[in-house]
């Protein structure tokens, strides 16, 4: 077992243990300081010989509460209530036994006590049960907060899988086109082309099994597929990159910058005889209630389009991914200022 995976001290405690005795103690330290005797060597054994019978006796209760389930949804107490009177009685009859043993004969005399004795052993008895009934129910709480808390981890995990499952094969579509209009023009720059599109989908088969990946790692896939592409596009397609090192090692989601560069490849270059200039930035931003962003910008020149529909399911599930896999600080921005079309990513800054 791994360190992340060992349970915490406290949940390696037995609490029904810790708490069986903790309370039987105290029950046994008040009832030796309020005996009402000055044999308080008497009184304390007493004390504690009821003590351990209730220990005992509360023990046997608990099996019987957990075996017939009459604690399970809320306290049967057309049950409870009877069972409870027997083991008040059983205990009184248990600490009778110990006066005897410890005190006088003629100690106990009469049955005026009794009433009392009863009265007080059933109201323990009942104070036990009701906590173990919260008890029971405060971790039936807990657990079905961390079964829905489960469910929902799943879920996101199987809605980010269904989105990548939609974004690659876009991907690869495209590049096979790409592949199979320069394989009879040249057919050494077709098997590099190949080549770079084996490495994205290594890439792509190894960060999917991933929430994030490093955007060291992203940026290899980008200049992989930006390869594939400038064999296709030769000169008209020109790209810089302006990243920081340091920022190399942020989390991003696997394939999200990917979308982005195609999305300017597809609507700067193609549609331009004199292609595009495309620019590729990280860099920190202004933190967001606290959290350092990070902001990815790819940028290209042109004018702002209506994207198509196979570039819009990209798009969309680029921004579903993010809040997804990053939170709701998270987002994407589409944008046109002075010959220039921007995509901002943001996102939280996380190893």
């Amino acid at each position: 077992m791994t360190p992340l995976h060992r349970p915490s001290l406290l949940a390696r405690i037995n609490w029904y243990w810790t708490f069986q005795l903790a309370g039987w103690s105290a029950l046994a330290l008040f009832n030796s300081v309020y005996g009402g005797s000055s044999e308080l060597r008497i009184v304390a054994t007493i004390a504690c010989w009821g003590s351990l019978g209730g220990l005992l006796l509360s023990h046997l209760w608990h099996g019987v509460l957990r075996r017939r389930g009459w604690a399970a949804n809320g306290l049967r107490w057309k049950r409870v209530l009877p069972s409870l009177f027997l083991l008040a009685a059983v205990q009184t009859a248990s600490v009778v036994i110990a006066f005897h043993v410890m005190y006088p004969p003629d100690v106990l005399h009469g049955i005026a006590w009794l009433p009392g004795a009863l009265l007080f052993w059933f109201g323990v008895f009942l104070a036990w049960t009701v906590f173990y009934s919260a008890a029971l129910s405060l971790r039936r709480v807990n657990r079905l907060e961390a079964e829905t808390l489960r469910l929902q981890l799943h879920g996101r995990e199987a809605e980010l899988r269904a989105l990548q499952a939609q974004v690659n094969p876009h991907f690869f579509f495209n590049s096979l086109n790409s592949v199979r209009a320069l394989i009879f023009e040249d057919r050494d720059a077709a098997a590099n082309m190949i080549d770079q599109l084996a490495g994205l989908m290594r890439h792509a088969l190894q960060s999917g099994q991933h929430a994030t990946v490093p955007l060291a790692a992203e940026l290899d896939a980008v200049r992989a597929y930006l390869a594939i592409e400038q064999i296709r596009f030769e000169s008209r397609l020109r790209v810089s990159f302006d990243i920081a090192a340091e920022l190399e090692a942020t989390g991003v989601p696997p394939m999200s910058l990917q979308t982005l560069v195609e999305n300017a490849v597809k609507y700067g270059v193609e549609t331009s005889q004199d292609g595009s200039d495309i620019r590729i930035a990280a860099r920190r931003a202004s933190p967001a209630g606290g959290v350092a962003m990070l902001q990815i910008e790819v940028a290209n020149t042109g004018a702002l389009r209506q994207p198509g529909r196979s570039t819009s399911v990209g798009l969309r599930n680029a921004r579903q991914r993010l809040q997804l896999a990053c939170g709701a600080d998270a987002g994407l921005e589409l944008r046109e200022q002075a010959g220039w079309v921007y995509a901002t990513m943001s996102l939280p800054e996380q190893p």
